[in-house]
């Protein structure tokens, strides 16, 4: 079979170079349709994933942990105020939260503001000790380098602009954070201003130069951001019983005053815990504002930026499919044309039909030979068509500046489907040639 295969796929490259204008024109159909498919479902995989990239600085699938319960205000509202120092939060805090279904990435992390000092500048921030999955948590977008060094830092845009001056490329300069010495590994472009003024470095080394052990925040990220209020309920009891099984007294070593769990003002918890969503609307209020506000809308998280996720993301995904339809039209224009020339081609090609069944051809084996002549016109212009699809999308992207994407599956696809036309739409012309009579197409003129 598999030599019958290669024989048919020789005389149909013959009879496809014997009219090679002919051929060009009908190809050019696929080619067309491919090459739009590809570049139709580059640009709508592209703007999809800018609107995941745009939401993930917003914050819609993060919640984040920190270490105490400090908040301003909150003797009105009977909610306990003034709980900042605990040191409860641990790495083994976060181990367990990674084990909740529904989280995608976990960081730990700590903060200090301390002087950043490059050769000639010097810049009083914030420094973090991270851990390198905060990156993707929040979307950041490189301008150069990553976070891959133990010894490496990286930083917001701003903080770069401070320290080495506007326009300049750090990675690979060395700065300076207390006693100790970073190479900058990457600067990154963020929404989020404080961010953007910070300088990033591995979680233990941050740990190092603070010389403690417990964490300040742990930064979650979830795969469905409508379960932000769900996950974050299953994230404080966690905490809650890993905290109180873990006291030894009812003063917990590290804390100060009342920040054991279940001591003090309503059995309160030494670590906060809140979804970015309520986050950002109660950021800078007092205390008994923002509990006001959360009172008055409970599922905060699940109708503003959750929504706005689900939405974004359909609207996203239809517009790919609606591309990706349109562009397939043309496909089937490509096939209409592929059906029409094979159909025109057995009829000049009648005798030679004749011929071969005469001689002892089966009729599968016309049938064969003609299908395979018009995969093969098909899989020609699919490879023309995916390379153009791929050059179009890089145009779009250089020109338009617009962001596309194009995937494995996507170019696999669009020349599966180019062959299938090919299939399809010859299968009729080959079946018509493999019925004729023998006798007749021998006197056929």
């Amino acid at each position: 079979m598999l030599r019958l295969l290669l024989v048919s796929a020789q005389i149909a490259v013959r009879a496809l170079g014997r009219n090679r204008f002919r051929t060009v024109l009908t190809m050019l159909g696929v080619v067309i349709g491919v090459a739009a498919v590809i570049a139709m479902v580059a640009l709508g995989s592209g703007a999809r994933g800018s609107v995941q990239t745009s939401l993930k600085s917003a914050g819609t699938n993060i919640i984040q942990v920190s270490s105490g319960n400090y908040t301003r205000g909150g003797e009105s509202m009977n909610i306990a105020s003034g709980l900042g120092s605990a040191t409860t939060l641990t790495p083994e805090d976060a181990e367990a939260i990674r084990k909740i279904a529904g989280i995608q990435a976990v960081a730990s992390g700590v903060r200090n503001r301390a002087w950043a000092k490059a050769p000639h500048r010097q810049f009083f921030t914030q420094v973090r000790g991270v851990e390198s999955p905060l990156a993707d948590i929040h979307g950041w977008e490189w301008l150069g380098g990553r976070i891959d060094a133990p010894d490496g830092a990286v930083m917001g845009r701003a903080a770069a602009r401070e320290l080495f001056g506007e326009g300049f490329d750090p990675v690979g300069e060395r700065i300076t954070i207390g006693d100790r010495q970073f190479v900058v590994t990457g600067y990154f472009r963020t929404n989020d201003t404080d961010m953007d003024e910070t300088v990033f470095v591995p979680l233990a080394a941050g740990q190092s130069m603070l010389n403690i052990r417990h964490l300040h925040t742990i930064t979650i990220a979830i795969e469905q951001a409508g379960d932000a209020s769900r996950i974050a309920s299953a994230v404080t009891d966690l905490l809650r019983e890993r905290h109180r099984r873990g006291r030894e007294s009812p003063t917990t070593a590290g804390l100060g005053g009342n920040q054991a769990p279940g001591v003090g003002i309503g059995g309160v918890d030494d670590f906060t815990v809140k979804t970015q969503a309520a986050a950002n609307v109660t950021k800078g209020l007092y205390t008994s504002v923002a509990a006001f506000a959360l009172a008055n809308m409970p599922k905060l998280d699940e109708v503003t930026l959750q929504e706005m996720s689900s939405t974004l993301s359909r609207a996203g995904s239809t517009m790919t499919a609606l591309l990706g339809s349109i562009a397939a039209i043309s496909l089937i224009v490509g096939g209409i044309g592929i059906m029409n020339i094979m159909l025109v081609s057995v009829t000049e090609r009648t005798k030679e039909i004749g011929i071969r069944l005469a001689v002892g051809a089966r009729r599968r084996d016309v049938l064969l030979q003609f299908l395979v002549e018009a995969m093969m016109m098909s899989l020609i212009g699919g490879a023309i068509g995916v390379a153009i699809g791929l050059v179009t999308a890089e145009f779009l992207t250089a020109i338009l500046d617009w962001p596309t994407e194009v995937s494995l599956t996507t170019v696999a696809s669009a020349f599966g489907i180019a062959a299938l036309v090919g299939i399809v739409f010859g299968y009729y012309p080959a079946r018509r040639a493999s019925r004729l009579d023998p006798i007749d197409s021998l006197r056929y003129e």
